[in-house]
């Protein structure tokens, strides 16, 4: 029963699961509340290209209080969310400053997100930047472009070799779309653009424990891949695990006996081997008495909402169901499914629920120009098909018609004069800046 006035909502995340979550109830006769740690809506399918300079970070991402100004029942919430109580209904989230806030609700949707995990090895975030948030890509970026740089400045091949190696950990379509963009960037965008190096000589290796990468994808295609890494000339590793990383090289051990350990020489170390959940669903866990599995994401039921728990929801990379993959889609159908319950729920909190079902539209990775993979349901492309079929389908997904344009033009431009212009460097902040280099 609620006696306050207008039902409230709060959204915990500004993702895919939290938006559509939030569209979803745009007539309803609720007070929907988006609390979101960033101010933007961040389309991470296309990190990897702000961070090789082939789109801007605006490019990728919405602010969401402009996606949900016309919403009037809409409004969004700086902060982190960092305790629940659902005795009291009630969520506390930390602002910039440190200070802490409340909100108070009727109905939880949970659709936070992942992190980028490095399995209990947490110094390597030091030196392997991860690929979930536009902090990783802005740093990937600077990161290559310094990389380039500092190689032109050195006076033999020996002492630029480690600037030149560049190692991407972990072989899902992160990892690979990575790697195969870090070699067109050298082959093609920087080709003629020095003077002592040759940009071309640029060594990228993808390490990967599986035995195949994009080991999401069907067998072909994934052969598909990896003959397109080999052409464009990515070195594959399989069968091997990264078990240390330093500022200078990385190390690897083989799954397979005898257990060979290499080290290679580089000063790029790129993290994509996997995601854990954020820090909140450890505390959303414990309060709600539920588990959490190996990564930290939370058991659902049916209809999404988390057992024993009626009106709390978890949507997106952070709910296990049915073993589905934590992609964009995913999270936006169960933000639209979770939303319409919700809208239902007002006129009759007795009403079953309608069970949670996955419409299946595919998944996709780009290797290099002309060459991508779409996989959906029987569907399977590869190649030039493949590729035009992947720009359809990130062109519809991205938030805002202007950020499709802008992508669209930029892409445009990049095909015509192979050249990528997002290649400025920060350096994080203005105090960092403003030191000399070391």
């Amino acid at each position: 029963m609620i006696a306050h006035g207008r039902p409230r909502v709060l959204i915990v995340g500004g993702g895919f699961g939290g938006l559509y979550a939030a569209r979803a109830l745009r007539r309803s006769d609720v007070d929907v509340t988006v609390l979101e740690r960033g101010t933007s809506h961040v389309f991470q399918p296309l990190l990897y290209q702000c961070a090789t300079g082939l789109v801007s970070e605006g490019s990728i991402s919405s602010p969401l209080r402009h996606l949900l100004r016309k919403q009037k029942n809409a409004r969004v919430a700086l902060g982190e969310a960092t305790t629940v109580d659902p005795d009291a209904r009630v969520v506390t989230a930390s602002r910039f400053d440190g200070s802490t806030y409340e909100f108070t609700y009727d109905y939880l949707v949970v659709a936070a997100g992942m992190r980028q995990s490095y399995h209990g090895h947490d110094d390597y975030i030091q030196y392997a930047p991860g690929m979930k948030t536009l902090d990783d890509a802005l740093t990937v970026r600077r990161k290559l472009i310094a990389a380039f740089e500092m190689a032109e400045s050195l006076p033999n091949a020996e002492d630029r070799r480690p600037w030149l190696t560049f190692a991407v950990a972990g072989g899902g379509p992160t990892g690979v779309e990575l790697a195969g963009q870090i070699r067109e960037l050298a082959i093609r965008a920087l080709a003629h653009e020095f003077s002592s190096i040759d940009p071309g000589e640029a060594r990228v290796l993808l390490l990967h424990g599986g035995d195949r990468v994009l080991p999401s994808f069907d067998k072909k295609l994934s052969a598909a891949a990896q003959k397109t890494l080999d052409a464009v000339g990515v070195e594959t590793h399989l069968g091997v695990h990264v078990t240390d990383v330093t500022g200078g090289d990385v190390e690897t051990t083989s799954k397979a006996e005898p257990k060979t350990v290499t080290r290679y020489d580089t000063r790029t170390v790129l993290w994509t081997a996997g995601v854990e959940a954020v820090p909140f669903a450890r505390q959303l866990a414990g309060a709600l008495g539920v588990e959490q599995d190996r990564s930290g994401r939370i058991a659902v039921e049916s209809d999404l909402s988390v057992p024993g728990h009626r009106n709390v929801w978890v949507v997106g990379d952070l709910m296990s169901y049915q073993d589905l993959a934590g992609v964009a889609e995913v999270a936006m159908q169960g933000g639209r499914h979770v939303g319409s319950l919700i809208a239902t729920d007002l006129g009759d909190p007795t009403a079953s629920r309608q069970a949670f079902r996955y419409r299946d539209f595919g998944t996709a990775a780009y290797i290099s120009r002309g060459h991508a993979l779409v996989q959906a349901g029987p569907l399977r492309m590869s190649g030039f098909l493949g590729w035009v079929s992947w720009g359809v389908i990130h062109i519809a997904f991205l938030s805002g018609a202007r950020n499709r344009v802008g992508t669209l033009i930029n892409w445009a431009a990049t095909l015509a004069t192979g050249s990528r212009r997002e290649r400025a460097i920060t350096f994080g902040d203005p105090e960092t800046a403003r030191r000399p280099y070391r």
